[in-house]
């Protein structure tokens, strides 16, 4: 490597032509091929490589895959060379070559003695900055993962509390009704009703359908206080356990007048009673089928939002992404927030990695919800613009001011109060769509009118290259 190539990098601006000699006699020049590696991620940072011409891809395992984090392809740039500083340093990811070139290679020990030698100061710098810096990030990320799964599991256990208590509860009173109906049926048998009679009463029971619609609460006590007023008439004790199954499901007295004809005597109070009892067990039974599919459909909610039974990258609709985003963050749709939504019929499915756009729509949708305080309309919509997918999340609320959304993708940057955000929302979010789906994002406020606009290719961009090892 001579003086003269690096001499053009602007990185070096500033180092005489000596530090210059001093600098290529302690490297050694390396050529790039496309597809072969030059370090790898996790393994001691023991060299910093300088780009002098060429493109090297950064690349790093993200779970079953191998994905393209960043790119070395200007003169200039470089990686590694983190243990000049830090013993612990790594490589943050594999440097894979693109395109035909060549990079300075200049031992992490060598980099340290030449910073001490020139700029002792800035090489207690770049160490108090590299400790730093990995701290914080560190800290940050931490807790970032904390407060999101603090969230969802706080949301996820109000969301399947209620399924789950409604289940508990009809189970116990099902024990309750079983014990009736196995009641009613001996009190039957030792009033010595017939094989006809019973067999009439089934079928006046099988004339009872469920209804769709239910009657209103003054309504539905007006029709029991009937029915109880007509059992009591007819020498009924236990009006109080047959009346409420017969009402709601809107038995008239014409039938009651009808059953009181097939068993007369002592079997119509059991019978009756066998009659409501099947008609509350069904209901039980309807409650807690009903309940338990909830829970099954919270759960499939998960793992659709997590992706954890699926490869990184999919070919999937946005719409199933959005949705179950909704279910997650369904403790915060309750009472004022209305949810309208608006999905094109004809967005076309579109390749993508799932798990980390639902990491999108969370923030989204979120910071949505957060800016309306609670009360508003959230919209959800989805249509296609030409080759790309637009994912739009807007509300109600006050609005951005220009000089905030000039700044909300920055790193670290917030308007909540401390402790209600960690800055990262946004910065993710643009990261996730621009850097790893090839797409863009945007903000459009304006008072009572917040839309955050999401531009998503059909098919991600196709890599420079090989990508072989």
């Amino acid at each position: 490597m001579r003086v003269d190539d690096l001499r053009s990098l602007s990185l070096f601006d500033g180092l005489t032509d000596d530090q210059l000699a001093e600098l290529a006699e302690a490297g050694t020049e390396v050529r790039i091929e496309p597809g072969v590696d030059l370090f790898h991620e996790g393994s001691h940072a023991d060299f910093w490589w300088v780009l002098v011409e060429g493109a090297i891809e950064l690349r790093r395992h993200v779970g079953r895959e191998d994905t393209v984090v960043g790119k070395l392809d200007v003169p200039g740039r470089w990686a590694g060379g983190f243990r000049a500083w830090d013993e612990h340093g790594v490589y943050l990811a594999t440097g894979r070559g693109v395109a035909d070139g060549r990079v300075l290679r200049v031992p992490a020990e060598g980099l340290r003695e030449l910073s001490n030698g020139w700029f002792p100061f800035g090489g207690h710098l770049i160490r108090g900055l590299y400790g730093t810096a990995r701290t914080i990030e560190s800290t940050v990320r931490q807790r970032e993962s904390l407060v999101t799964l603090g969230t969802l599991a706080a949301g996820l256990a109000h969301e399947i509390n209620n399924p789950a208590a409604a289940a508990t509860r009809a189970v116990d009173a099902l024990e309750g009704a079983c014990e009736t109906l196995l009641s009613s049926l001996g009190r039957l048998a030792q009033g010595e009703i017939s094989a006809l009679q019973f067999s009439a009463l089934d079928a006046l029971r099988r004339e009872i359908e469920p209804r769709a619609a239910v009657l209103d609460p003054l309504a539905m006590a007006d029709h029991e206080e009937a029915l109880s007023s007509w059992l009591t008439r007819h020498g009924v004790e236990r009006d109080w356990i047959i009346a409420p199954p017969l009402a709601a499901a809107e038995v008239d007295l014409a039938w009651c007048e009808r059953a009181a004809t097939v068993l007369a005597g002592a079997v119509l109070e059991p019978g009756l009673e066998w009659v409501a009892s099947t008609l509350s067990v069904a209901t039980l039974l309807s409650e807690v089928k009903e309940s338990t599919r909830r829970v099954s459909d919270l759960v499939a909610a998960v793992r659709s939002y997590s992706q954890m039974d699926r490869g990184s990258i999919q070919h999937i609709d946005v719409t199933d992404g959005l949705e179950s985003t909704l279910v997650m963050l369904g403790h915060k749709l309750h009472d004022g927030v209305e949810v309208v939504r608006q999905y094109g019929a004809d967005v076309p499915r579109i390749e993508a990695y799932a798990g980390e756009l639902n990491q999108v729509w969370t923030n989204l949708i979120d910071n949505a919800v957060d800016a309306m305080d609670g009360a508003g309309t959230l919209q959800i919509a989805t249509r296609v613009d030409g080759d790309h997918v637009v994912i739009e999340v807007g509300d109600t609320g006050p609005g951005i001011p220009p000089q905030v959304a000039a700044r909300a993708f920055e790193a670290f940057f917030t308007t909540k109060d401390v402790g209600k955000g960690t800055g990262l929302g946004l910065d993710i979010a643009r990261r996730i769509v621009v850097e790893r789906h090839g797409g863009t994002i945007s903000i459009d406020s304006r008072p009572g009118e917040t839309v955050l606009r999401v531009r998503i290719p059909v098919r991600p961009p196709e890599p420079q290259g090989r990508t072989g090892s």
